[in-house]
């Protein structure tokens, strides 16, 4: 792959050289109590910059929970110039103080604001931004689709793939540039085992039937996965390499879509009973499923587990459209946030992309659960879906 810069700079905060920073403070609560879907965004005011850092500051620290106000309506204001390096200065205009003050230098003037935008956001919440992640996703060029990989709001797609067929389901291996995916390469769905550094890859489960879904453990080490090699689709896991295989379901119901909770202890999953679906988890050491409520919505698929552990998120079947929701791990109440499917988590359990529906094509979004808000990303030509957040 050409122009991989370290695959869109996953490394560049290391070259970013700070000149003036004030200590890193202590996590803070400006929230109160957080009801999903209804936190108002936090008043900030921007002065400057200019053209593509702007634009970066704006994108980043809308789809993080705050929105853009006058000075005299802000509770922060952020101000700073791009002549050459980004230079930045957070302020909190009703005490006085200065939260944040910091030059960047050694990645382009986009990689700059991006950190920028994590450290305005841990300045004031004291969790981690998300500006600096990547996402894979599967794009979609008439009969067939490629895997690409791309800054996480979209900037500069990098072709994984080039199999000319059909591939599917790219997910994350934690804390490296390596993927799985399926791919009909060799005539049959198998799953692929993909080193974007070296580019090297081989399948790790290619039996007869499907071989579809993969989904990484939090720690890196194993991999659940749909396959029918029993007859219908079940859920197995596997190590990572695709050795030990262990199948977890033995039904006659199509199971689908296997994602992990944050401790490595359960694998949940869609099942289709009858006409509809439900959410379900499984012991990854084995067991009996377990059914996971989602009260008032039907037929909930596409399931994704917070990194925090505290959330599911999953795509809702409404008449001729889909809902992207939000339900407590435990299951319980279910809130709908946008209209889309394939949610898929950021590292912050807070941001989600996911791929709505335009037209005859689909194109990806990013969405602030929080606060409801959302914006498009970046565009490459066809139909983009099935996005995977780096973590």
């Amino acid at each position: 792959m050409k122009n991989t810069r370290s695959f869109l700079a996953l490394t560049f905060l290391a070259c970013l050289c700070p000149v003036t920073s004030l200590p890193a403070p202590t996590e803070i609560d400006v929230r109160g109590e957080v009801v999903i879907g209804q936190v108002k965004p936090i008043p900030v005011s921007m002065s400057g910059f200019s053209g593509e850092v702007a634009q970066v500051l704006q994108f980043d620290l809308y789809v993080m929970g705050f929105t853009f106000t006058g000075p005299e309506a802000a509770q922060y204001l952020i101000s700073g110039s791009n002549n050459g390096n980004v230079q930045g200065r957070l302020t909190d205009p009703h005490n006085q103080s200065t939260k944040l003050s910091k030059a960047y230098s050694g990645a382009s003037a986009r990689h700059q604001a991006h950190a920028f935008a994590d450290d305005i956001v841990f300045a004031i919440t004291g969790k981690k931004g998300i500006a600096g992640t990547m996402i894979a996703f599967k794009n979609d060029t008439g009969p067939t689709s490629e895997i690409f990989v791309s800054d996480f709001d979209g900037f500069g797609p990098q072709q994984v793939t080039k199999d000319n067929t059909i591939v599917a389901a790219p997910c994350w291996a934690p804390g490296k540039l390596a993927l799985y995916y399926t791919s009909y390469k060799r005539g049959n769905p198998d799953i692929y085992y993909h080193d974007l550094s070296s580019r090297e890859r081989h399948p790790i489960a290619s039996y007869s039937g499907l071989n579809s879904s993969a989904a990484v453990s939090p720690d890196g080490r194993r991999v659940a996965m749909i396959l029918s090699k029993s007859g219908s689709p079940d859920v197995y896991i596997c190590d990572a390499d695709g050795s030990n295989l262990k199948q977890l379901t033995k039904t006659r119901e199509d199971e689908s879509s296997p994602c992990w909770s944050a401790d490595g202890q359960w694998v949940c999953f869609a099942a289709k009973i009858g006409e509809r679906r439900a959410l379900y988890k499984v012991p990854a050491s084995g067991g009996p499923p377990q059914r996971i409520p989602t009260a008032g919505v039907g037929s909930p698929t596409e399931p994704d587990w917070s990194p925090d552990n505290k959330w599911i998120v999953f795509t809702a079947m409404r008449g001729n459209g889909f809902d992207i929701c939000v339900v407590p791990a435990q299951g319980g109440e279910v809130t709908k946030l946008v209209s889309g499917e394939d949610p898929s988590w950021a590292p912050n359990s807070r941001t989600v992309v996911y791929a709505r529906r335009q037209g005859d094509r689909r194109v990806l979004s990013v969405l602030d659960v929080l606060t409801k808000q959302f914006k498009d990303v970046s565009r490459i030509s066809g139909s983009s879906s099935q996005p995977s957040w780096a973590r």
